[in-house]
């Protein structure tokens, strides 16, 4: 993992729309859109910029900046302070499906080669050059699967406290939500999930933040479609929002095998899971302000465009 101190502090100044974002994320990097794989878009929550890391078809990495000008610039990473820490010594990590800051430390999700391959990485802060990660295993019951699974990594994550204590909230392929208590672990440890809603197979989680709307606190999950998609979500790129009072259940008549499964057949479903039109077809999501999100979303022709919308 590596950290760039970006330097972006300040006043927050809003981004524009950008339509066919994606030709001129291509142009910046010397290619054609089709050859482009755009990997993530993050916010700057304090200033309003936002950071889109992409891949060229030539292996070509970089990330490129978009200001309140309209400006689209790459980050010049050769004039910035940055540290490197290693994850593993011996084990062999076959990918990383998230990163995040938590208080006190960076997190990071991902699989690994051996017997309990879903995995965290728990990185203390401030981060020191050279240093090694803590690591955890995790083991989760997928509702949709009846098992408990401890080979699917996280695909998404956020951070959440219940009672001071702090939890990582995450979701899997097919698309269940556990939560993983983080106090007081052990590098080494196992952390068994309580899995506590189940959004539905045929999904793959590809963001995941909170927001505050009519009095609540919403979790927001963006996901791909891979199987048939809904009469209701046009796109197989949608999202939904859950009320974290499902993220707070707890024991046994709520939690794991008896974890809520949402209605698949109603964008809203009654217990507090709902469809977010805004986000239909959004190919990158992330949170923009107090109630809006900034995304990357389907135009004509393959193109993509950038959006900030506003959320329910």
């Amino acid at each position: 993992i590596v950290a760039i101190d970006t330097q972006d502090t300040g006043v927050f100044k809003a981004v524009k729309p950008v339509t066919n974002l994606s030709a001129k994320i291509a142009g910046a990097i010397g290619t054609t859109a089709g050859k482009v794989t755009i990997n993530d878009l993050k916010a700057n929550p304090e200033t309003g910029k936002v950071y889109i890391s992409v891949r060229r078809s030539d292996g070509v990495s970089a990330i490129l900046t978009l200001d309140a000008s309209g400006k689209l610039a790459a980050l010049d990473v050769g004039k910035l302070n940055w540290v490197r820490v290693k994850l593993a010594d011996k084990l062999k990590i076959s990918r990383i499906s998230d990163l995040g800051l938590a208080p006190g430390r960076v997190l990071a999700a991902g699989q690994s080669n051996d017997a309990f391959r879903s995995k965290i990485f728990s990185i203390p802060t401030p981060i020191e050059h050279g240093s090694l990660a803590h690591i955890y295993s995790t083991d989760t019951y997928h509702v949709a699967h009846g098992r408990w699974e401890t080979k699917a990594p996280i695909q998404s994550f956020i951070m959440t406290e219940e009672a001071g204590k702090p939890y990582m909230v995450g979701s899997f392929a097919c698309t269940p939500i556990a939560k993983f208590p983080l106090a007081n672990l052990k590098s080494g440890a196992k952390v068994k999930g309580t899995s506590v809603l189940e959004l539905g197979s045929g999904n793959r989680p590809l963001d995941m933040f909170t927001y505050k709307s009519g009095g609540k606190q919403w979790l927001v999950t963006h996901t791909i479609r891979f199987k048939k998609a809904f009469a209701y979500t046009p796109s197989k790129y949608w999202a939904v929002r859950i009320d974290m009072k499902n993220i707070a259940a707890s024991g046994e008549d709520s939690t794991n095998k008896q974890a809520y499964r949402r209605n698949e057949s109603q964008a809203n479903d009654p217990k507090g899971v709902e469809v977010v039109e805004a986000l239909h077809g959004a190919v990158q999501v992330d949170a923009y302000g107090k109630q809006s999100a900034v995304l990357l979303r389907e135009g004509e022709n393959k193109t993509l465009n950038f959006d900030i919308v506003k959320l329910p």
